[in-house]
């Protein structure tokens, strides 16, 4: 089973840079896009691959946020949100069951500047979490998307000045240790432990072209998919977003 997931910051402008030719390219099985920007109205004529099953999660305002997923198996179930109407307003995350495992896509929110919506984002991370477990007591669980998070200094390029930042607060990498608590894989660090991989850089200064980035998209997995990872990747010479496709592979 290969899995990808994309920040695309608007499927109408990433369609216009190579969305389409990468996802025909990539051969996955299951892939999930953050940050649509759009209903499923809005992009109805798109001719997508073929062979997909397509699953859209629209925010109720127009234009913001949004997730959809893709997937070659048709799910046996489908679920949009996460069961609290209190954070299922945003369209911020899509479950599909399968055969062998849950995969859940997810746009966790942006604590904003100033941390003017820690409190809402914490409570976000919160219910994800027990969405995420209450899942795995049926089977295994891959989570992944944009978290808005760096989990540890080697995941951005420059920790010191981003300490209490959004995406780097002490309460979002809290709640990030939560999932790992919880029992839930960063599969990336399962097979790279060094410095310098990101998956997001803000388009200013060249921070791109600098490698000056952030690594906030994640593939986590239940503990029980361990001994089935195969691989797990940032695709960062993908361009077309602010941020780059990552995945994994299972056995």
């Amino acid at each position: 089973m290969k899995l990808l997931s994309w920040n695309v910051n608007g499927v109408r402008a990433a369609l216009g840079k190579g969305l389409l030719d990468w996802m025909n390219a990539s051969k996955a099985d299951v892939i999930t896009l953050q940050e649509v920007k759009a209903t499923a109205g809005d992009v109805q004529g798109v001719t997508w691959p073929k062979g997909y099953e397509l699953v859209w999660n629209a925010a109720q305002k127009k234009g913001y946020s949004g997730t959809a997923l893709f997937s070659r198996k048709k799910p046996l179930s489908v679920t949009l949100g996460l069961g609290s109407p209190e954070h299922d307003a945003e369209g911020r995350a899509i479950t599909a069951e399968f055969d062998e495992c849950h995969v859940v896509g997810v746009y966790v929110p942006n604590a904003q500047p100033e941390l003017a919506r820690l409190g809402f984002r914490q409570a976000w991370d919160k219910a994800l979490l027990a969405h995420a477990k209450k899942l795995e007591k049926k089977k295994p669980v891959l989570f992944c998307g944009d978290l808005n998070v760096a989990h540890e200094e080697i995941d951005l390029a420059r920790p010191k000045e981003n300490v209490g930042n959004p995406g780097f607060s002490d309460e979002e990498r809290a709640g990030f240790r939560d999932y790992l608590a919880a029992g839930f894989i960063d599969t990336f660090r399962q097979f790279e432990k060094g410095a310098g991989h990101y998956s997001w850089w803000t388009y200013r200064a060249n921070a791109r072209a600098n490698n000056v980035g952030w690594r906030i998209d994640y593939v986590m997995a239940s503990a029980a998919l361990k001994p089935r990872l195969k691989r797990a990747w940032i695709e960062s010479d993908v361009h077309g977003s602010d941020h780059c496709p990552v995945g994994v592979e299972l056995k």
